[in-house]
């Protein structure tokens, strides 16, 4: 019987070729045979994944989104009693991407963005990809707001603009402390504290009780 390829797998597999390549020499850089080589596949194994370069960037892309994406997931889910102030702080840690074993993936991403500011079609998976965390971020906050007593109710907060203000500003400031750490301007513990101060101000903002006020 002729063996059974698991294609999901094997283009994962491929994706992670190209981020590592990527994080080397910038995604520019990156070639189909030197991915085969990196991935320990053939050149026509990538090529049956993908059928072009840019096919192969935009799926390399998808993933490294949608595994910052699970990761926040998985870290609200750890602890389902949390409040949403709570799960808030806990993603928007995993956004910054500022620990070190999170760098080589900041590195990917910033690379990636900045490839997509002069090649527009990789602008679209990270679009997607920062259209999840923004919506997210807007159910978050507005579950924060609609939790406390002295807050405002959920629809009345949903139906301004606050909330979708707010999740905007909170994921360009991730993003910008995440390029802050890569080039040394902040450490990790600085940029935390950036980011801490942000969600507690806009808890004071909001009437919210912050998260180190719980019990």
């Amino acid at each position: 019987m002729p063996k059974q390829v698991d294609y999901g797998s094997r283009r994962r597999r491929i994706a992670e070729a190209v981020c590592l390549l990527a994080d080397e020499q910038g995604p520019e850089g990156v070639s189909m045979r030197d991915v085969a080589a990196r991935a320990q596949v053939s050149l026509g194994a990538v090529q049956r994944c993908f059928r072009t370069k840019e096919e192969m960037l935009l799926f390399a892309v998808e993933h490294v989104g949608e595994r910052v994406t699970e990761r926040v997931r998985a870290r609200i889910a750890a602890g389902p009693a949390q409040s949403a102030a709570t799960a808030l702080g806990h993603a928007t840690d995993e956004v910054a991407l500022l620990r070190e074993e999170h760098r080589a993936e900041a590195r990917i991403w910033l690379a990636f963005v900045a490839q997509a500011a002069v090649g527009a079609s990789l602008a679209e998976p990270l679009r997607n990809s920062y259209a999840a965390l923004q919506d997210l971020f807007v159910r978050l906050i507005t579950e924060a707001a609609a939790s406390d007593s002295g807050g405002r109710t959920a629809d009345a907060f949903s139906d301004g603009p606050d909330a979708v203000r707010e999740a905007r500003t909170l994921l360009a400031l991730t993003d910008g402390l995440t390029g802050h750490v890569l080039i040394g301007h902040l450490t990790a513990k600085e940029a935390e504290g950036v980011l801490h101060a942000h969600l507690a101000g806009l808890w004071a903002r909001l009437g919210v009780t912050g998260p180190e006020a719980e019990g």
